[in-house]
């Protein structure tokens, strides 16, 4: 198990070609392999990478359990650390899976909508960023987004999406 004490980092799947799927991303307090710790096949099973610097603490198997057996509300947070991760990477399954480029950016704005509570979507990353988040090509990504615009459906700059038609989300 490791915790992040300064610093980002990301977890990423990089095939044979390059490309670039960005599953997640911790920063400061953030808590990750956690749930490969008790796992038959508890190798990582995809490249972490420090995005600023990082230091990372990490706690070995037999010290969790021994905290487990001391400490009720230690397990019981770890626990819950483990299926708030089960839900992030379910909900990522399911961001990703069988759907188009459009329907993945949709889905973005649709959420970043209701959490930011305007139409106006500050990214607070990169294109590459978001693609690699999508799990599509950085180009893939921008035609998408050329054409949504061309449409009349949203507008974008560097660092922002306007939604201008909300029948997309």
């Amino acid at each position: 198990m490791d915790i992040i004490l300064e610093g980002r980092v990301s977890v990423q799947k990089i095939d044979i070609e390059g490309n670039t799927f960005k599953i997640a991303v911790f920063s400061k307090g953030n808590i990750f392999g956690v749930n490969l710790m008790f796992s038959s096949r508890n190798t990582y099973p995809m490249t972490v990478l420090a995005e600023t610097p990082a230091t990372v603490m990490h706690i070995k198997k037999e010290l969790v359990l021994e905290l487990s057996k001391l400490n009720t509300h230690f397990i019981t947070e770890l626990l819950s650390v483990i299926s708030d991760k089960t839900l992030v990477l379910t909900d990522k399954i399911d961001s990703i899976s069988l759907k188009t480029v459009r329907e993945r950016i949709t889905d973005y704005l649709s959420y970043q909508a209701k959490l930011q509570g305007t139409g106006k979507i500050l990214l607070g990353m990169s294109k590459k960023d978001l693609a690699e988040n999508f799990g599509v090509q950085r180009t893939s990504l921008s035609r998408e987004l050329a054409r949504m615009r061309s449409e009349n459906l949203i507008e974008f700059d560097s660092t922002s999406i306007t939604i201008l038609d909300d029948s997309i989300i």
